[in-house]
């Protein structure tokens, strides 16, 4: 296995136990439970902004950092989605990118009660209410869409869009969002076969015994890096309806610094870029296109 795919591998694993949501969970997942920001300060200009390093905007994420969030495990370079948007969130608050320094934070610690030695962190850390009482949250950053996975020569390996794969036989896990949006969105001819265990819908694939699986697009970059040999990501879809899971930026509870990066991730999405940036690194870079 190339480092690429064990870096891949290992840091979706993580990924995917945050990620992959049950649908009868949805509304723990919503960005709308994002904590109340602070009230916005008269200017969020560098040098008014209440840092842990005075000049210096300190950003947080696990190591090792796995692609395609993080790019040969370096946040510093700016590639991989997650780095690009900390470089991007970085240069509307007024920093340069000498002007930002990373901190090794394990993932558990970023949402955990207590002082961070970050401004903020990102690394694919889904918004909860639960985790919303102990630290505070930007708006979401990314919101978690489907992947379709199928076996390199499978019969819809080179699918590109959801009309065909009304005719596929479709694995998915009981109860989650995953399974939602096969019936809402995909909505093929014939019933999803539906499992229990995620793993057994993984091992139907292998068997052959559905034509494609669809899960969680973080838990389908493991599936392929280290699940399914011979498998592919064919594309990526939005699910419709519900409440969406979405990625956002974590602070220490409190932390004033938050009006101002929403502020920043406003303009990220107003501007297109931040759908550019996740076009990039999730569809292109990753080979996961969106299937429409």
């Amino acid at each position: 296995m190339h480092r690429t795919s064990l870096l891949l591998a290992l840091g979706v694993l993580t990924t995917a136990a945050v990620a992959c949501a049950p649908a009868n969970d949805a509304a723990d997942t919503a960005g709308s439970t994002a904590a109340a920001s602070p009230a916005a300060s008269a200017s969020c200009t560098k040098d008014q902004l209440k840092l842990i390093t005075p000049g210096k905007l300190t950003i947080g994420t696990d190591k090792p950092a796995y692609e395609p969030w993080f790019k040969n495990d370096d946040p510093t370079t700016g590639e991989g989605f997650e780095s690009a948007v900390a470089y991007a969130v970085a240069q509307k608050l007024g920093f340069t990118k000498d002007e930002v320094a990373w901190a090794t934070v394990p993932f558990d610690s970023a949402y955990a009660p207590g002082d961070k030695k970050f401004d903020f962190d990102l690394n694919q850390v889904s918004i909860t209410p639960d985790r919303a009482k102990v630290v505070d949250f930007s708006d979401g950053y990314y919101t978690v869409k489907q992947g379709v996975v199928t076996l390199n020569n499978g019969k819809y390996a080179s699918a590109a869009g959801l009309a065909d794969l009304k005719d596929a036989t479709i694995g998915v896990q009981v109860g989650t969002t995953a399974l939602d949006a096969v019936k809402s969105v995909v909505q093929p001819a014939k019933d999803p076969k539906v499992y229990t265990q995620q793993v057994d819908a993984v091992n139907a694939l292998k068997n052959k015994q559905v034509d494609a699986i669809v899960v969680d697009l973080p838990t389908a970059f493991y599936v392929t890096a280290a699940q399914v040999e011979n498998s592919k990501i064919v594309g990526q879809f939005a699910a419709t309806g519900g409440t969406p899971e979405e990625f956002g930026l974590v602070f220490q509870k409190g932390n004033a610094l938050v009006s101002c990066v929403n502020e920043a991730i406003g303009a990220l999405k107003s501007s297109g870029e931040l759908a550019q940036i996740e076009q990039q690194w999730l569809s292109a870079a990753a080979g996961a296109p969106e299937l429409k």
